[in-house]
């Protein structure tokens, strides 16, 4: 590729940086704070991490990115989070290396073989509404199973390309995983509106199963292909899943979901009975789950009355408890089977005075005293002007699970 040298200047110099703190002494306690909770060890102390999400864009602005070319952009953006989060404080995860992508030629080429449609809004970063391209039952006929060929050329120039930036600072690595996500409800409601398929559990449920079904295929044939391509990377490295190596990968390739983490939810039936969620979500998950080493389950969905039911699924280590889920109710059930992720309230984190938020910390840890879990902020659209509310949180969130570890 053609680029400045002033660009690949920058993104080098903040590549040296990053890997200069993947090195630091204070990343192997990270990791196994990380491992211990997720293998039911007790850590030192609980893992605390926040993911900015939305608010990213009054962290770093467009104009605090230097790079005019847009691929050394993307670096610059990411290595500068990577760099913001460690300035934050948080237990995250620094990898040693450099992650390259692998090329996959699809067919249908729109994956599903009908289009995502959205109906956008005039505002910047305002809601979008569905616009269905399942409307009728003949609809779901032009649906197609996505099959996945691995392009060798493509990646090849993926690794070169990455290797020639920043090889001489740090491996570059390739990295393969599932190419559809276990959750199933998101793609679903991409395709068939959220509304719709809410109605249709009771109207037409024969045919909210035969979506649910297809897209259960949909994701069981993906991790099948990749399996087959021998070519599975284990993902058990990051913030809320680093983990001890899952299965056993002791040729280094890994080459099976087996020895992998699924992150799933069930956001899209947060509103309906335990009952219709198991019906038509949770029996379409489970085959899935039972192909993956680990599973951590929930998102900002309320699970309190859900709890027997993701009890049931297999290979379940993680639990995770949003702040609409009541954690006196996860705990009684729980007990020290699992993880919790115990996630916090982000409107609450950002608008709240800080006294509040310390003392809710501590109030959740002092309750969680004795069980195995995380402390996780996610899903912050915004910090309303307060750029240092996470360095806050943070602080106080560390000081709530050392004080009840």
């Amino acid at each position: 590729m053609v680029y400045s040298v002033q660009d690949r200047e920058i993104v080098r110099d903040l590549a040296r940086r990053v890997i200069e703190c993947a090195h630091e002494p204070k990343m192997a306690p990270i990791v196994k704070r990380w491992a211990d909770v997720n293998a039911l060890r007790k850590p030192d102390r609980a893992p605390v991490y926040c993911r900015p999400v939305g608010c990213w864009s009054e962290i770093l602005p467009a104009e605090a990115i230097q790079c005019e070319d847009p691929w050394l952009r993307g670096f610059e953006y990411r290595f500068r989070q990577i760099l913001h989060k460690r300035d934050i404080g948080d237990d995250t995860p620094i990898d040693g290396y450099f992650s390259a992508s692998a090329a996959f030629d699809v067919t249908p080429p729109n994956v599903w073989g009908v289009e995502i449609r959205r109906v956008p809004t005039d505002v910047k970063g305002g809601a979008w509404a569905y616009d269905a391209s399942l409307r009728t039952e003949k609809d779901f006929d032009a649906l197609q199973l996505p099959q996945y060929v691995y392009n060798d050329a493509k990646t090849k120039a993926n690794i070169e390309e990455l290797s020639e930036l920043l090889g001489d600072i740090a491996p570059v690595k390739l990295g393969v995983g599932a190419p559809l996500s276990a959750t199933l409800g998101n793609m679903a409601s991409d395709l068939f509106g959220l509304e719709q398929m809410m109605l249709d559990m009771v109207d037409r449920p024969k045919l909210v199963h035969r979506l649910m079904k297809y897209m259960s295929d949909a994701v069981l044939g993906g991790v099948k292909q990749i399996e087959e391509m021998n070519m599975v990377t284990p993902n058990n490295v990051g913030a809320m899943t680093a983990s001890d190596p899952i299965g056993d990968v002791s040729d280094g390739s890994g080459g099976s979901f087996k020895n992998c983490w699924c992150m799933a939810n069930s956001q899209e039936f947060d509103q309906v009975s335990p009952q219709m969620w198991d019906e038509f979500c949770l029996q379409y998950q489970k085959p899935i789950f039972e192909r993956y080493g680990l599973v951590g389950y929930g998102c900002c969905e309320n699970l309190t009355h859900k709890i027997d039911g993701v009890l049931t699924i297999p290979n379940l280590r993680i639990f995770v408890s949003s702040a609409w889920t009541d954690l006196g109710t996860v705990l009684s059930k729980i007990g020290t089977d699992y993880c919790i992720m115990w996630r916090q309230k982000a409107s609450d984190v950002v608008y709240s005075e800080e006294s509040r938020v310390r003392d809710d910390l501590l109030k959740g840890a002092e309750n969680l005293k004795g069980h195995y879990y995380q402390i996780v902020l996610r899903e912050l659209q915004t910090l309303a002007g307060n750029l240092d509310r996470l360095h806050v949180w943070t602080r106080h969130a560390i000081e709530a699970a050392e004080r009840f570890s």
